[in-house]
């Protein structure tokens, strides 16, 4: 099978089987291109994801795109692209069809609630998982705990500024830290 069919199909069945954005498929994504496949290391699929959310789009979508740039430059940017995307369109076309029949259905509410939830519990795995792999010294500690703190406060701030002041205060942080370890 090409590289491109690979991409697709792998990214088609981590597109199916994710529920709940992008945070909620970063599981999927490390099993798929990280340890089956090996298309990338966890630390660049973590880079990949991080500037997924950066940039414009859906992080699902950029991250997909990235991965398979890698891989196969333009071609195989958009197979991954396309195959993370058909699961959402076909299954979106199908709920649009049928949801005004069904969403009053008490089942399907409750299912919905219990879907919410199961989302909020693989979010949670992602950030631990996310928090484990990448905090790793007190800088990496310190910056974690002044985002936090500020992405708390100003809440109406968009992502991109907390990922911007988390690199230019790790960058500032290590370079102050070079100076001071070559002046002794």
């Amino acid at each position: 099978m090409s590289i491109c069919l690979e991409l697709f199909a792998a990214f088609f069945r981590i597109g199916i089987f994710t529920f709940g954005g992008g945070y909620a498929m970063l599981p999927l994504l490390e099993r798929e291109c990280v340890e089956k496949k090996k298309w990338t290391s966890r630390e660049e699929l973590l880079d990949y994801f991080a500037i997924g959310q950066c940039t414009p789009g859906i992080i699902a979508v950029n991250t997909a795109t990235f991965v398979g740039c890698k891989e196969k430059g333009f071609w195989g940017g958009l197979s991954a692209t396309l195959g993370v995307v058909a699961p959402s369109v076909i299954i979106i076309s199908l709920i649009a069809a049928l949801l005004s029949n069904f969403a009053r259905i008490p089942a399907v509410i409750n299912a919905f609630a219990g879907i919410r939830v199961a989302v909020c519990v693989l979010i949670l795995n992602s950030v631990v998982k996310l928090f484990r792999s990448s905090v790793k010294d007190g800088l990496t500690l310190g910056v974690f705990l002044i985002v936090a703190v500020l992405s708390i406060v100003l809440t109406g701030e968009s992502p991109i500024v907390f990922v911007l002041a988390a690199a230019v205060l790790g960058i500032a942080v290590r370079v102050w830290f070079a100076g001071k370890g070559a002046g002794k």
